[in-house]
């Protein structure tokens, strides 16, 4: 399996099957230290962006364990998971406003420097038009992450509005750095701006935490939609 930093953890926090029942009831969280005999980490995977985050495959082979490394109780592993999930989320929703914006404002600065055919390339109506509809859909977006937010903290259940929020968001920051990377033209195409850094970057959202197509699953499923079996 792969895991995140697994080159420098010295625990790999995992979700393992602890007895014959069913896949919701049958699962665990259990602490597994990097020292313990049987494991073992690979080397690092190359990726095409998140360069300050290393990913390398984790081996188990015959590893036991004390009971005193489950988290929680025995079966209770799945629910804590989902629950967990929600934040995590949330999180990676949270993080992409910030780069949103900065994407957006780098870009706008950018179009008043970078000139064609003998005036700023922002005077063209496309651009600042384009630039305004993605800023109205990050503010959208704003909105929909504080409501989540505001419903964690009275202890109501987000699974429906961070699910969105995830899908939204994945979306969103793959949207505006693919626009903004257009309007940087060749100069976007390099490796070091703030815009080609986004595009690859961010495309790990969509990915990580739950792909879009499990959150378009969740919201389906919690608008009623989901065709039954």
């Amino acid at each position: 399996m792969w895991i995140t930093n697994a080159t420098q953890a010295d625990y790999f926090c995992t979700l393992v099957n602890t007895s014959d029942d069913d896949p919701h009831s049958n699962k665990s969280l259990v602490i597994i230290p990097s020292n313990l005999k049987g494991v073992s980490v690979g080397d690092k995977i190359d990726k095409i962006g998140q360069f300050t985050s290393d990913t390398a495959p984790v081996f188990f082979d015959n590893v036991r364990i004390p009971q005193y490394y489950r988290i929680g109780k025995e079966g209770q592993g799945f629910k804590m998971q989902m629950q967990q999930f929600q934040e995590e989320r949330i999180f990676m929703s949270v993080s992409c406003l910030v780069i949103l914006d900065e994407c957006i404002s780098k870009t706008i600065e950018y179009c008043h420097e970078r000139q064609a055919f003998g005036k700023p390339i922002i005077y063209n109506q496309y651009i600042h038009f384009r630039l305004a509809e993605l800023q109205t859909e990050i503010e959208a977006l704003r909105a929909l992450i504080y409501r989540t937010c505001e419903k964690l903290i009275d202890g109501n259940d987000v699974t429906y509005l961070a699910s969105m929020a995830k899908l939204k968001s994945g979306r969103l920051i793959r949207e505006v750095s693919d626009v903004c990377l257009q309007f940087w033209g060749g100069m976007g195409f390099t490796w070091e701006n703030y815009v080609s850094k986004v595009y690859r970057d961010g495309r790990l959202n969509s990915i990580g935490g739950g792909t879009d197509e499990i959150m378009l699953k969740i919201i389906c499923k919690k608008m009623g939609s989901l065709p039954k079996r």
